[in-house]
């Protein structure tokens, strides 16, 4: 008598942890790897400059190779932030962590409440997959002619989750039909997220509004609203955090 130590337990449901797009050369793409990005929102004390800590965070990114944007706080004058990748989680802890204890950031600390950590996921229909989970967040965030990015996780409501498929599939088209329009326009691109069990809050979505222009994006969002998703299911949004790219490293 053999076992099958891959075999499903009886009673117990199948798991399947991939990321899935649309066919490829006639069979529907399969991944499991996905991007992680992070976004830590930083206080600078008063008594230092934000500008000379800023730069040099980012030259510190340049020196270790680590790939980044280092983000002047629209909405705070000694505010700053630092995004990070990897399709490596770890990478957060062993490669990043320790530059906070490096003397350029002796005056940082870290703002509590407002650290952002996602993944990247599939739709089941894109028809390059493996571009989608591992290279356009980071084209989007390092492209230079986009300094403006809005970040902001959000929740939906529980009723969202028991909704049939033919109600929730209308609701994701609309948005992203509208996406897609201010996309096409170059007004707005954005980086979308999986935080489930990754943020502290109870957040699900990290969302990445990347763009020219800053008004463009509070437009977006604004239009957003008006929807059936946003209007009748979404919990809570937010905190937003308002960045202006002063710093990439590849």
């Amino acid at each position: 008598m053999t076992s099958d130590a891959s075999a499903k337990p009886a009673g117990l449901p199948p798991i399947d942890v991939n990321e899935y797009g649309g066919k490829k050369d006639g069979e529907r793409q399969a991944m499991n790897r996905r991007l992680f990005m992070q976004l830590l929102v930083l206080d600078v004390a008063a008594d230092a400059s934000c500008e000379a800590t800023m730069s040099g965070l980012g030259k510190l990114l340049r020196e270790r190779r680590i790939a980044g944007v280092v983000y002047a706080d629209a909405q705070d004058p000694h505010g700053a932030g630092l995004l990070t990748w990897s399709d490596d989680p770890a990478h957060f802890i062993h490669t990043v962590r320790p530059l906070f204890g490096m003397s350029v950031l002796a005056p940082v600390t870290v703002r509590r409440g407002w650290a952002m950590l996602g993944r990247t996921y599939g739709q089941g229909h894109e028809p390059d997959l493996a571009h989608v989970l591992l290279q356009r967040p980071i084209d989007q965030v390092t492209n230079e002619a986009y300094p403006w990015h809005v970040w902001y996780p959000l929740r939906r409501t529980g009723a969202f989750a028991k909704l049939p498929g033919d109600e929730v599939g209308p609701m994701m088209r609309e948005h992203a039909q509208i996406g897609m329009a201010y996309g096409q326009a170059e007004l707005a691109h954005d980086v979308r997220l999986a935080c489930h069990g990754l943020d502290a809050e109870d957040n699900e979505f990290v969302i990445g509004l990347v763009g020219r222009d800053l008004h463009p994006l509070s437009h977006l969002v604004q239009a957003m609203r008006k929807t059936r998703q946003t209007s009748e299911y979404i919990a809570k949004m937010g905190p937003f955090f308002v960045g202006y790219a002063l710093h990439r490293s590849l």
